[in-house]
């Protein structure tokens, strides 16, 4: 695959980051991670690139300080959960960036802000006004007020989604999934270790459909399918995404000069 030297105008990024890798297991919070991943986000505003930074992470965090080992089965005791989990979530993500000098601002949302045409320009007028400041948004669904009852819509359902709504309603440039999976594989490199990722999609067919299989864990809400889903938004607009490991937030470095880290969803023709 060719370097994608285009990547490198992109000025407006959304950074989505899932539970599986906010956790290093159901008790433990990867903190040197979220630590690194503020620095790259700090780092990256001050080279001139705005970034929102969609994070996952509550209702696995609100286990981790309730001490519990299932995921809760009735809905109240989910959002109560989720409640607990975004506070600590939130500070750890304040004192992290707070280090590196970088403002924050929570903004939490529901489907039903998205789809209303006031909601909306409120939401939009919102976070380009804290880009322009280059305060980081950290988005997450509002788990406490969602629910998916019938005339009741308010669920983005998973963070995949919610992420790519966040890139299209402000234009982003690029929507970049971080995951415990490094790419799209042609199956699934968990149960087969001779899976090949695959670097680079225009157009989600049947064939790359057919190629998504399961979430990663109990507190996680999304998976391939979900991906694929928010690429097809993505590419539906003529804008990009990229699934990429969250192993080493350093790698966003690469990505946005153009390297070859991931999948790329785009139909933007390669260049050198």
């Amino acid at each position: 695959m060719q370097k994608a030297e285009f990547i490198k105008e992109w000025q407006r990024v959304v950074i989505k980051i899932g539970t599986n890798s906010i956790m290093n297991d159901y008790k433990s919070i990867d903190l040197r991670k979220m630590d690194r991943l503020a620095y790259v986000c700090t780092a990256l505003i001050q080279s001139g690139i705005e970034v929102v930074l969609v994070s996952s992470g509550s209702i696995g965090v609100g286990a981790r300080v309730l001490n519990l080992d299932s995921y809760p089965s009735q809905v109240s005791e989910l959002q109560a959960v989720a409640a607990v989990g975004q506070v600590r979530l939130m500070e750890h993500y304040n004192r992290f960036f707070q280090y590196y000098g970088q403002h924050t601002a929570q903004v939490l949302l529901t489907r039903d802000i998205i789809d209303n045409d006031n909601s909306h320009r409120n939401v939009v007028g919102t976070l380009n006004h804290l880009l322009r400041r280059g305060i980081v948004p950290i988005i997450n669904e509002n788990y406490v007020v969602s629910d998916d009852e019938i005339n009741h819509l308010t669920k983005f359902g998973d963070n995949d989604t919610l992420s790519s709504i966040v890139a299209q309603i402000i234009d982003a440039d690029l929507l970049l999934l971080l995951s415990d999976v490094s790419a799209l594989y042609d199956s699934n490199p968990k149960t087969n270790d001779q899976a090949k990722p695959i670097p680079f999609v225009s157009e989600i067919s049947p064939t790359i459909e057919a190629m998504a299989d399961g979430k990663g864990s109990a507190f996680a809400k999304g998976g391939m399918a979900t991906k694929l889903t928010a690429a097809k938004r993505m590419l539906a607009i003529n804008k990009s995404m990229i699934i990429a490991s969250s192993q080493n937030p350093d790698d966003i470095f690469d990505i946005l000069q153009g390297q070859s880290i991931g999948t790329l969803f785009s139909q933007s023709n390669l260049r050198n």
